[in-house]
């Protein structure tokens, strides 16, 4: 069966307004998208951000009348806000098994030689390499984005074998968990997200990583340890105010990588750190880059 797909632009003031009334009108599905390709970067504490121009889905059954349905949507909506809706994009949609066809799209990544991000429902194209089973769709990386696959790489390339690592703002637990299968003798995470830190405990249960080698910590409870490897994959302006605390947590000779940096913005982390580290020149993938260094005499 076809399904009747509405596609409406919004503005972030009243896009929950618009999915309240699409499910109240019989919608089996609703959902919101970028419009304009902004990106949206680390939110406030207790926001729930969107997108300045965000378009909403709804899915309608076939059966229904297009014409009366769209004819109610603007309806109510003009009486709810006094508003009239822009233009309603109409689409007929096939009908699929659309858990069939989103699991088909993401297929098992490498990174470098060895590692491997490898969905549940795939076998690992590597058995002996460093595989890291882990699902596309976290709300906390799976090594799709540029910043992380950077670092993914890095540790794929830099021997991490028996080394204690720092995985800051580990968000799924990827980096340190790679760390691990990587050879890492213990890593320690941390993260201002609980949610986060329950995502990488998860994580680390499915891949089988021994309780003693990962401890997981929000920023108030982190303990006073240094590291031979400290990942950040966090933002530019967060990395740059971390800049002393980071630092103090690297052994001399030490190696700090850091991430989410667009391009524009790292010769501003790269002075952050240069009092701490001699910093390599940045490794650059689409606009975002990675930066490197090895820690001076303490």
């Amino acid at each position: 069966m076809p399904w009747i797909q509405l596609q409406i632009p919004a503005d972030p003031d009243n896009a929950d307004q618009l999915e309240d009334l699409l499910m109240e009108l019989g919608a089996d599905a609703v959902s919101m998208e970028d419009a304009a390709d902004q990106p949206l970067y680390e939110p406030d504490p207790g926001t729930t951000p969107l997108w300045h121009e965000t378009r909403v889905t709804g899915l309608f059954d076939s059966d229904r009348n297009i014409e009366q349905l769209c004819a109610e949507i603007s309806s109510r909506w003009h009486q709810e806000t006094q508003q009239s809706l822009s233009d309603i994009e109409v689409t007929l949609v096939e009908d699929k098994d659309w858990e069939r066809v989103w699991m088909d799209d993401f297929t098992p990544l490498r990174f470098g030689e060895r590692l491997w991000i490898v969905p549940s429902w795939h076998e690992a194209p590597d058995p002996k390499g460093a595989n890291l089973l882990l699902d596309p769709g976290l709300a906390f990386g799976t090594g799709t984005h540029p910043t992380t696959a950077l670092c993914l790489e890095w540790l794929d390339g830099h021997p991490v074998a028996d080394k204690q690592v720092i995985d800051y703002g580990c968000g799924s637990g990827i980096l340190g968990l790679a760390a691990l299968l990587l050879g890492a003798n213990h890593v320690i995470a941390v993260d201002t997200d609980p949610q986060a830190l329950e995502a990488s405990r998860e994580n680390a249960r499915r891949n089988e990583v021994d309780d003693d080698r990962l401890d997981l910590y929000l920023p108030a409870d982190e303990p006073d340890a240094v590291a031979q490897v400290l990942l950040a994959n966090i933002l530019a302006q967060p990395l740059i105010g971390l800049a002393p605390h980071l630092a103090a947590r690297v052994v001399t000779g030490g190696d700090i990588v850091l991430s989410g940096i667009l391009s524009n913005q790292a010769r501003d982390v790269m002075e952050a750190y240069e009092p701490w580290f001699i910093m390599d020149e940045p490794e650059q993938r689409d606009e975002w880059v990675r930066l490197t260094g090895r820690r001076r005499d303490r």
